[in-house]
């Protein structure tokens, strides 16, 4: 569970909460020692509780999707206010304002709560167990109900990559691009699966009209960027690459490869001065080295590992100083 939670947050934002819950937690037990039960102490010991529930919901909030993050803040902002209100406003009925905020809690999980297939459940259940093979079969049982629904074959095909299955991955991408022909999310699934499978011609061919369909996207930039530079296109490398370093890449485990990626192409077209400056940036990305060394020691990152472990490996010689052992 803690692991999960560390993949999702990141190395620095779990430190944070870490950091946040024991600091919180101490001050709550001194004002145990030093107030005992009176009023004051009691109060003051909510309002760490909110400063810390405040914590962590804006780092886990800051990590969903904008639709997810919609979703809990419907569940948590209304319990928040109700507890701040106890705590700083009517001290002498915190009891029932913090009641009604986890009552709210309760009650929100139920009012916005995600419906979902109980095949797409078992697929997910499944998936969590590394039992590839289950989710797989659960999801042909929801794709039969539902046979024109794109985001089902992206799921399915996400199975298929992790159960070693290009052919079958690239299949289901395939028919999400019948369904769904502007979807830049599902030409960049194709983009991904013809590149773990070493077919970088066909990679580019997808991350191409990926990136047409979505030119303000970091993702399909870089992307874009990636499989150039499996092709040695240095100047389309630099291209796509500072375009998605433009676009604001949010993790610093993908600004650190893309650094790396314009690293290797300004090394390959001999602009010293560009390739320091590459590096400099590299370097200030030790964060996203500890992020992926976190994300790659999961059994859901094989499909990563097949395509990326070399390039961070490279990253971490860079980083420490290393003499390369791996071409770039």
């Amino acid at each position: 569970m803690l692991k999960r939670l560390q993949i999702f947050l990141g190395p620095r934002n779990f430190r944070f909460l870490l950091g946040l819950l024991a600091a919180t937690g101490l001050a709550s037990l001194a004002l145990t020692a030093i107030g005992g039960d009176q009023g004051w102490a009691t109060a003051l010991q909510t309002v760490l509780l909110l400063v810390f529930l405040l914590g962590a919901s804006g780092l886990i909030l800051s990590r969903l999707p904008s639709e997810e993050r919609k979703r809990w803040l419907g569940v948590a902002l209304p319990a928040l206010l109700a507890m701040w209100i106890g705590s700083l406003v009517a001290p002498q009925l915190n009891g029932l304002f913090v009641g009604a905020g986890l009552g709210w809690i309760v009650a929100g999980l139920f009012i916005f709560r995600r419906t979902g297939s109980g095949h797409v459940k078992a697929a997910i259940k499944a998936m969590r167990k590394s039992d590839y093979a289950a989710a797989i079969a659960a999801m042909n049982a929801q794709i039969a109900e539902e046979p024109r629904a794109a985001e089902h074959y992206r799921f399915r095909a996400e199975l298929h990559r992790l159960a070693d299955r290009l052919p079958a991955a690239r299949k289901d991408y395939r028919r999400m691009v019948e369904l769904e022909p502007g979807s830049a999310v599902a030409h960049n699934g194709l983009a991904e699966v013809e590149l773990q499978a070493g077919r970088y011609l066909q990679a580019r061919e997808a991350a191409r009209k990926a990136q047409e369909l979505a030119p303000d996207e970091w993702v399909a930039a870089y992307n874009l960027g990636m499989i150039e530079d499996r092709l040695h296109d240095s100047h389309a490398v630099i291209r796509h690459i500072e375009a998605a370093l433009a676009a604001k890449m949010p993790d610093s485990r993908h600004r650190l490869l893309a650094h790396l990626y314009l690293w290797r192409a300004h090394s390959r077209l001999d602009d010293v001065v560009a390739a320091d400056a590459a590096l400099a940036a590299l370097r200030r990305e030790r964060a996203g080295q500890e992020e992926w060394q976190v994300i790659m020691s999961a059994d859901e990152a094989k499909a990563l590992r097949a395509v990326l472990e070399d390039d961070i490996e490279q990253a971490r010689q860079l980083i420490a100083g290393e003499p390369l052992s791996i071409p770039g």
